[in-house]
Formats: C-alpha cells, structure tokens, sequence
C-alpha cells in the first residue's frame, strides 16, 4: 500500500512539475519522451532510483546516505564521489540532475 501510494506521489510531482518532450535517452519505456528533473539534494531514494538511468535502489541510497553526512551536493559532477557511481553515469544524467 505504502509503495503503491508513494508511486502515486511521485507521478503528482511529475506532472506539477516542469515536464515537457524531449529527446533524452528514457530511464525507461514509462517515460519515455519525458523530460523529467531530480533534484539530487532532497529526492528520496525511490525517486532517485525510478527517474534517474542507471541508478537503483542501492545506489539511490548511497546517494541519500553520502548527502545526509556530507550535506547538499554543490555541482552534479559532486555525485561522482559516491559509492557506485561515476562521472559517466552523471554524464549520461545531465540533462535529469538538478540541484
């Protein structure tokens, strides 16, 4: 019930936010021609691990464990110095990253 309520969240905030068409490489086919941002500073980890390309759940909680002891990203090439995650897949997530 929770997960199906929080799925339920994250679409509401979908669609209130800034959505438009694009051209991206789709994190999957649900959204596909979906331009969609997260912001890496305050996005729970289900958000992280559904939006984001690459990014599941285990590295979608070493993004919230890094950021919780060493505060708020400053740059989107900052999620580099995370466990699992490298300056390629922040490449490949550019245009998703927010801060």
């Amino acid at each position: 019930m929770i997960r199906h309520l929080s799925t339920a969240i994250l679409l509401v905030l979908a669609c209130h936010s800034s959505i438009g068409y694009s051209q991206t490489t789709p994190v999957n086919d649900k959204y596909a021609q979906i331009d969609i941002t997260v912001n890496i500073n305050t996005a729970q980890e289900e958000e992280l691990a559904t939006l984001l390309s690459g990014i599941g759940l285990k590295k979608a909680q070493e993004i919230v464990r890094y950021r919780n002891e060493n505060g708020p990203f400053e740059t989107a090439e900052d999620l580099a110095q995370v466990k699992g995650i490298g300056l390629s897949l922040v490449d490949k997530n550019r245009s998703r990253i927010k801060l």
